[in-house]
């Protein structure tokens, strides 16, 4: 299926630009939302699936793909992330949203379910848990001491400590990635990897009860980052909650295989 987007824009939002798209015509809306330094290129082989039944959203906050900052600090607040969501859910005009999002991208999404509470029918959270694992501190301390001239290197420790069952072309393309990456891009990767060791654990940033969407916890049984225990705390803290484990993947999921879309299709509404 050829990747044609409906609408191809961009929001000029504060002190940001974010682009945007949308696939589909109709059906149920979805929300996708990156990972760190991921963009929406990561969802691709999702809307190659999904398109023909859904209404699909996407973005880039600021520091991923073209998503820029005008100015200020190179690295947007997770308060202003909830903001540039509300605005492209307004341009888009989007209602009884299920969200897919990975990792980081979950915690904005369960901010969001937290503060519009009317707005979002299902939250479907990849690789997401309720604390850093000790593997996932020591790759992000680890990483802070690489040289950031080093490119190469700062691209290997995240492969080799979470990505290692990626196909080959996602890896050359995150080394790409790096390779390329602005040093207003690396800095606010190294900044997000600080507020990850400086956060206890989720409940210091969403209030757990007052999330009302149905919650479903999508995780890969490989991944070195997440404790999987931690996942099923985070699953009891959830008023409405459940777990879906994949078998033979880790942190990246779909993107390490194709079959993780089958979960996508017996879970989406």
């Amino acid at each position: 299926m050829k990747l044609t987007a409906t609408i191809k824009d961009e929001l000029h939002t504060k002190r940001f630009v974010i682009p945007y798209r949308v696939y589909g015509n109709g059906g149920p809306h979805l929300v996708c939302l990156n990972g760190v330094q991921q963009s929406m290129a990561m969802w691709h082989s999702f809307i190659r699936r999904f398109a023909s039944r859904y209404r699909i959203i996407l973005f880039n906050f600021p520091g991923q793909g073209k998503g820029r900052v005008l100015y200020g600090s190179t690295k947007a607040s997770l308060e202003e992330e909830l903001e540039i969501m509300h605005e492209v859910i307004k341009a888009t005009d989007v209602n009884d949203i299920t969200f897919c999002t990975a990792s980081w991208g979950g915690v904005v999404a369960m901010r969001y379910a937290e503060r519009y509470p009317h707005m979002v029918k299902l939250l479907i959270l990849g690789s997401l848990t309720i604390k850093a694992n000790k593997h996932m501190l020591e790759t992000i301390q680890s990483g802070i001491l690489i040289d950031t001239n080093d490119r190469g290197k700062i691209a290997d420790s995240i492969i080799n400590s979470m990505g290692q069952k990626l196909p080959e072309v996602i890896k050359r393309r995150i080394i790409r990635q790096f390779a390329t990456m602005s040093k207003e891009q690396l800095r606010a990767f190294f900044e997000h990897g600080l507020v990850v060791i400086g956060e206890k654990n989720l409940k210091d940033v969403v209030n757990f009860n007052e999330i009302q969407a149905e919650t479903i916890l999508l995780n890969g049984k490989n991944d070195t980052i997440i404790d999987l225990d931690d996942v099923k705390y985070l699953a009891s803290q959830l008023p409405d909650c459940r777990m879906e484990i994949v078998q033979d993947v880790g942190h990246f999921l779909h993107l390490e295989s194709d079959d993780v879309l089958d979960f996508y299709h017996r879970i989406l509404p």
